[in-house]
């Protein structure tokens, strides 16, 4: 059974940090049921283990609709262990994100539309999948947790911030 973990906030030094890579695949099996929980509870689409205070290469994309993300595509939770970018398209698109770690802020962030990516899954097999779209920025977000990095690390200007509640007013009352 899984628990709902306390989400690391921007300031924690976890955040921060680049991640470490895993080498026992089992001993992090229940953090991944604790990650996929804690996302599930917190209306993420994704998370990654340093959002929970744990410094591993460890992430899960887990898109639904949610209170967030109203029109995010459904997939089965994936935990991606010691994943990689492997290769990406020219295109970068910009749209709004929003992390459990600094919540009440969205900001309007440029990703690579197309993303392949390569990562290990929980049952130790090596997966290669192309990603595009929300998925795709999905996973750059979480990726970038295993880096040190957040969005507002990746805005071109700081007139591309929001708040949740003015994000809510404008942008998706009006969709």
């Amino acid at each position: 059974m899984s628990k709902t973990l306390s989400i690391a906030q921007l300031g924690d030094r976890v955040l921060r940090q680049q991640a470490r890579p895993i080498e026992n695949i089992e001993s992090v099996q229940p953090l991944i049921d604790d990650l996929i929980g804690t996302a599930a509870v917190s209306n993420g689409v994704g998370i990654a283990a340093p959002q929970v205070g744990e410094s591993y290469r460890l992430l899960i994309v887990a898109s639904r609709p949610t209170i967030r993300y109203l029109n995010a595509p459904k997939m089965e939770p994936t935990a991606m262990i010691n994943p990689q970018i492997i290769a990406h398209g020219d295109e970068i698109v910009k749209d709004w994100e929003g992390c459990l770690s600094i919540p009440g802020i969205r900001g309007w962030v440029p990703r690579y539309r197309a993303i392949e990516v390569e990562y290990t899954s929980r049952d130790d097999r090596v997966q290669r999948l192309e990603l595009t779209d929300f998925v795709a920025r999905i996973f750059q977000h979480e990726y970038d947790h295993l880096e040190g990095l957040v969005f507002l690390d990746r805005l071109e200007s700081t007139r591309d911030i929001i708040t949740e509640q003015e994000y809510q007013k404008q942008i998706v009352d009006t969709r």
